[in-house]
C-alpha cells in the first residue's frame, strides 16, 4: 500500500496533474519529459499516483537526454583546452572561444573547396594545430610570467582581431554546412520521432577525442612531463625537459580541440559572427565547476551542464538561463575549488 495522497511530494503531484487534463499542450508535454525521472522516484516510495507512461514520453525524454550528452561532449571539447591552457601554463584565454568560430568558418569554406566535409575536417585541424604553434610562438610566450590583468587585456583584444579577420576573409552573412550524405539519416525512434545520425556521429568523435585526451595525458611520457610542467615549471626544466616545447604542445592541442568542436557542430548550428562569444562563458562555467585543470572534472562538468541546460530549456523555460549558473554556484558553495583538483 502506498503513502496517502497528503504526503506525496508536490512533484509527483504537478505532474499527474499535468498529465490528465484534457487540454495539455506544450508546457504539460514538456512537463511529461520528466515523467520517468518521477514515476521511478515515486515507485521506490510506494506511491501509486495513476499515471500512464506512454511510449512517447519515454521516447521525447530520450532524445532530450540524448541532445544533453551531445552539448556535453561538445562543451568538454572546449573546456578541455580551456582548463588545460590555464591549469598548466596560467594563461587566462578570454579567446578561446575565437578558435571554435575558426573552425566552423574551417569547416564551411573548406567543405565548399574541397566538396568532402572529412577532408576538410583533416585539414582544418592541422591549419589549427599550425596556428597555434605560431600563436603560442608570436604572443602567448611572452605573457606567461606577466600579471593575469596583462593576459586578459592581450586576449580580450584577440577577440577583436579575430572578428575583424573574419569579417574581411569571410564577411558578415550567416552561412550553412552540408552535412554529408552518410550522415544525413536519421534512426526511426516512433512512427513520428527520429534522431539525426549526425548528432551520434558528433557525440562519437567527441567521445573517441575525450579517449585519446585521457590516454596522452596519463599513460604517456609526453603526458608524464605536461603533469610534471603544470606542477612545478621550474623542477621540470631543471630535469632537463623542454618545457617551451611542452606549453606550446599544450596551447596547439587546446586551439585544435577548440577548432574541432566548432567543425563538427558547424552543420547543425550553422557559421555566424560572433559565434566564439556565446559559448565561451560556458566553458569558463565548466572549468570552474570541474576544476581548474582537472580534464576529468572538465568532463564531469560539462556533462552537468549540458542536461542542467538542455532539460531546463524543456522543463523550466522561464529560467533556463539562470540554472547553469545556479548549478555553479552550489558547486562553488560546498567545493570552491571544483569537483576535481588540478
Amino acid at each position: 500500500m502506498g503513502l496517502p495522497p497528503k504526503r506525496w511530494p508536490i512533484l509527483v503531484q504537478v505532474a499527474a496533474w499535468a498529465n490528465h487534463q484534457p487540454g495539455a499542450k506544450a508546457a504539460d508535454q514538456s512537463a511529461a519529459f520528466f515523467l520517468p525521472s518521477i514515476l521511478s522516484l515515486a515507485n521506490a516510495l510506494g506511491i501509486h499516483i495513476g499515471v500512464n507512461l506512454s511510449p512517447m514520453d519515454f521516447v521525447n525524454f530520450l532524445i532530450q537526454l540524448l541532445n544533453s550528452v551531445q552539448y556535453g561532449l561538445l562543451l568538454f571539447m572546449l573546456a578541455a583546452g580551456l582548463t588545460l591552457i590555464f591549469g598548466i601554463m596560467g594563461v587566462v584565454n578570454l579567446a578561446h572561444g575565437s578558435f571554435y568560430m575558426l573552425g566552423a568558418y574551417l569547416a564551411w569554406s573548406l567543405a565548399a573547396l574541397t566538396n568532402s566535409f572529412t577532408l576538410a575536417i583533416l585539414i582544418g585541424t592541422l591549419l589549427s594545430v599550425l596556428f597555434g604553434l605560431f600563436l603560442e610562438w608570436l604572443l602567448f610566450r611572452h605573457f606567461y610570467k606577466r600579471d593575469h590583468l596583462d593576459q586578459v587585456l592581450l586576449t580580450f583584444g584577440l577577440i577583436y582581431v579575430f572578428e575583424e579577420t573574419r569579417s574581411i576573409l569571410w564577411g558578415d552573412d550567416v552561412h550553412g554546412v552540408t552535412i554529408p550524405d552518410a550522415l544525413s539519416a536519421s534512426i526511426p525512434l516512433t512512427e513520428t520521432l527520429s534522431y539525426p545520425v549526425y548528432r551520434l556521429f558528433m557525440s562519437g568523435v567527441c567521445l573517441l577525442l575525450a579517449l585519446g585526451l585521457y590516454l596522452l595525458i596519463s599513460k604517456t611520457r609526453l603526458g608524464m612531463k605536461i603533469r610534471a610542467g603544470a606542477f612545478n615549471h621550474e623542477m621540470t626544466e631543471a630535469l632537463g625537459v623542454n618545457i617551451k616545447l611542452i606549453h606550446a604542445l599544450v596551447f596547439a592541442m587546446g586551439v585544435g580541440l577548440a577548432t574541432i568542436a566548432g567543425m563538427v557542430a558547424a552543420p547543425v548550428s550553422s557559421v555566424y559572427p560572433n559565434m566564439g562569444s556565446q559559448v565561451l562563458i560556458m566553458c569558463f562555467v565548466v572549468v570552474v565547476i570541474g576544476g581548474i585543470g582537472s580534464v576529468k572534472g572538465a568532463l564531469i562538468a560539462a556533462l552537468l551542464v549540458g542536461l542542467v541546460d538542455t532539460f531546463g530549456k524543456v522543463l523550466l523555460p522561464q529560467v533556463a538561463g539562470m540554472l547553469v549558473y545556479v548549478l555553479m554556484a552550489i558547486v562553488l558553495l560546498y567545493k570552491p575549488e571544483g569537483l576535481f583538483k588540478n
